[in-house]
């Protein structure tokens, strides 16, 4: 009589464990592709804010009709429950009727954007 061997249906411990790393590397990968994403939207958000406080202080130079003095100035830009530095650099130009006005924004001191005019007198 021959021994009856049956074998049983199912996964071996190797293949299990080759399968939880397979799901593992996956669901890493997913994470950083997550967090990258995450990470740029965030970027993307401050730069839009950091370029609506840029326009709103050259317009206000702008607009005041004046010659803004030589000088450098900082102060905070608070957009949308953010809080910016706001750098405005003014620079005399080769035409003593125009003035060089330069915004920079920086977030934790992190440059986000440098936006620049030309304001002149009226």
């Amino acid at each position: 009589m021959k021994p009856n061997h049956q074998r049983m249906a199912g996964f071996t411990l190797v293949e299990v464990l080759v399968a939880l790393a397979i799901v593992a590397v996956t669901l890493m990968a997913g994470l950083q592709a997550t967090s990258s994403l995450t990470r740029n939207a965030e970027r993307q958000a401050d730069r839009l804010l950091a370029q609506l406080c840029a326009e709103n202080a050259l317009a206000q130079v702008r607009l005041s009709q004046q010659l803004p003095d030589v000088g450098d100035s900082t102060r905070p830009c608070e957009q949308a429950g953010r809080v910016l530095e706001l750098r405005l650099l003014v620079q005399t130009t080769p035409n003593p009727n125009f003035r060089r006005v330069e915004a920079r924004l920086t977030r934790d001191g992190v440059p986000l954007l440098q936006l620049s005019t030309v304001a002149g007198r009226l």
